[in-house]
């Protein structure tokens, strides 16, 4: 039963990055040919390899178990917004602070 439950996070996650599942293996680190396996033999993976996915997708092992609302889509948002928060979370720390700095320069034009 939660080999289905984990595999369909799985999916869900794809589609909402509108990522393959070879994507997905090569932003984790993950080799394809295991990955993809894991879903033709309807096996569920194990801790380290979820804990790959997880740092692939640019969420937590927490989030990723949280089934009951999807923590990469707020409904309040724009899907741009969204997009954008999704592309954010993946970012490095290093780049997260020059993106702040470039938005905070461009709100100031703008005032």
């Amino acid at each position: 039963m939660i080999e289905n439950e984990v595999l369909q996070r799985i999916r869900e996650f794809l589609k909402l990055n509108r990522w393959s599942i070879y994507k997905l293996a090569k932003e984790s680190g993950i080799p394809y040919s295991s990955l993809n396996n894991c879903f033709l033999r309807n096996t569920c993976p194990t801790i380290p390899t979820l804990e790959k996915l997880c740092a692939g997708l640019g969420i937590s092992l927490s989030d990723f178990f949280n089934f009951k609302e999807n923590p990469l889509r707020d409904t309040s948002l724009s899907e741009d917004e969204q997009n954008l928060l999704s592309a954010y979370r993946k970012l490095s720390i290093r780049d997260k602070e020059l993106l702040n700095a470039y938005l905070d320069g461009l709100s100031r034009k703008r005032r």
